[in-house]
């Protein structure tokens, strides 16, 4: 089994949170939810305890059923090595 950071963690844990608490909100169990995705109630149990990072299809198909945007971002934690963009010119 894959170790992964505290950052990571975080936002596994995070995702379970907003998962859950949506569900609820919707008045969903998590067998129903899973109906609505086309998966297992065992699935969705995975991503609310936040154990292991969820597939990104299945979160968008959770998006889907909960009637939520799903947004994913990639944040540069650094500047690229050389200032640039392999292959820019000037």
């Amino acid at each position: 089994m894959a170790k992964h950071d505290p950052d990571e963690r975080e936002l596994f844990a995070l995702i379970a949170a907003r998962v859950a608490e949506r569900r609820q909100a919707w008045g969903l169990s998590q067998r129903e939810l899973a109906e609505l995705c086309g998966t297992t109630q065992s699935a969705i149990a995975r991503v609310e305890r936040g154990a292991r990072p969820p597939r990104i299809d299945t979160l968008a198909r959770i998006a889907a059923a909960l009637d939520c945007e799903l947004v994913v971002e990639l944040r540069p934690r650094t500047n690229p090595p050389g200032g640039g963009r392999k292959g820019e010119t000037g």
